[in-house]
């Protein structure tokens, strides 16, 4: 069965009950037993849902997992696979991570005396390198929020594997219509949600999905007991919203690969950070790993945060906001907004400037985006 038809046909079977065509919000936290001991599979709906349930089937069908587990929020995703570890581990990790995530590693699971060694994600040998007989996890995020580096999944996997110690793949940027970790050696795949696989901002989300019986059996029993399950009605709508992800990540991919090109001829912009553009220096390794190259893009203007400030206000179209993947166009300042408390010097290790800006392409006319950035730049 194809993407786009496992998106609309998996996991969302014509409601038993009723018939209905779309999944039904079984909006309902009890379920009523026929006796004692005896019930339909579900009996509290932290611990079950049948809306929720829909979606983490059809989740599983799109990045050819076995097992799919919805969350209340990307980063109530990434949380339940961190507590697969113990004190005294460490974890492997990419150094160019979202800010909330280095925030969760750095001022939350730190003082469960875990620990986390940041390298070079674009090679491979830096993980290796890095690991000891305490490293229990690899966490790649790929491609990486917001400098759009690459790291070679297959790579890293064999050195995983190698070594026995589990590894995640963050694949929001990506989304599976684009990448699909697992099939490249990957253990987990995490997902916000929030971003492409709803697609509509207007939910808050998160994802796990493993092809591990063991993992699966260890997360699941994570989920139902600390609890941060995506509610029904929530469930329900990135339910919809995959529905269309392949016609929306299509559009997203064409979009930004014409302003990619557009802002790397531009005079005021100094360097594009673009997968899809052949000056990309992970380029090849985009295309191998990849089916498409998404819809996010940075860029670093050639002067400092007052452009920063003009280009990013100057826009109609592109609405200066956080978050991503949505349909509408989002323009935002990575080292005031979504990596703000990421520490000083790890930014400068990173080359992550006050001149760099983020923007998540939406599935406007890319002619009328296009003018819109050119409008802020002059």
């Amino acid at each position: 069965m194809e993407f786009e038809t496992k998106a609309i046909h998996v996991g969302q079977e014509p409601d038993i009950a009723t018939g209905a065509t779309i999944t039904p919000i079984y909006q309902t936290s009890t379920y009523t037993h026929d006796a004692l001991g005896k019930h339909k599979g579900y009996d509290y709906s932290r611990a079950d849902n049948p809306t929720r349930h829909a979606l983490e089937v059809a989740l599983a069908s799109l990045e050819n997992g076995k097992y799919g587990l919805s969350f209340a929020s990307g980063l109530a995703a990434t949380s339940t696979v961190l507590t697969l570890l113990k004190a005294g581990d460490e974890v492997v990790t990419g150094d160019d991570l979202y800010g909330g995530t280095v925030r969760l590693f750095n001022k939350v699971f730190s003082n469960f005396n875990i620990k986390f060694i940041y390298v070079d994600g674009t090679n491979p040998k830096s993980f290796e390198a890095a690991i000891t007989p305490k490293t229990k996890l690899i966490w790649l995020e790929t491609p990486t929020n917001p400098l759009l580096r690459i790291t070679d999944i297959k790579e890293v996997s064999k050195i995983a594997k190698a070594k026995k110690i589990i590894m995640a793949v963050d694949n929001t940027f990506a989304s599976p219509y684009f990448q699909k970790p697992l099939d490249l050696g990957a253990d987990i795949v995490v997902h916000s949600t929030t971003k492409y696989l709803g697609g509509h901002s207007d939910v808050v989300g998160g994802a796990i999905i493993t092809s591990s019986d063991d993992l699966y059996q260890k997360l699941k029993f994570y989920q139902k007991s600390v609890g941060a399950v995506s509610g029904p009605f929530d469930s329900w709508l990135v339910l919809r919203g995959i529905k269309t992800l392949a016609l929306r990540m299509k559009k997203h991919e064409e979009n930004a690969m014409q302003i990619a090109e557009f802002l790397s001829k531009h005079p005021k912009i100094k360097k594009v950070n673009y997968p899809g553009l052949k000056s990309h220096p992970q380029h090849e390794l985009a295309k191998k790993q990849m089916s498409g190259f998404g819809g996010m893009i940075s860029f670093e203007v050639d002067s400092g945060i007052d452009t920063v400030k003009k280009v990013v206000e100057g826009t109609k179209l592109f609405a200066l906001a956080e978050s991503l993947g949505g349909v509408e166009s989002l323009i935002g300042h990575p080292v005031t907004m979504t990596h703000a408390e990421v520490p000083q010097e790890h930014k400068e290790k990173l080359g992550l400037k006050d001149n760099l800006i983020r923007i998540s392409v939406g599935i406007e006319a890319a002619g009328d985006l296009i003018n819109d950035l050119k409008n802020a730049l002059e």
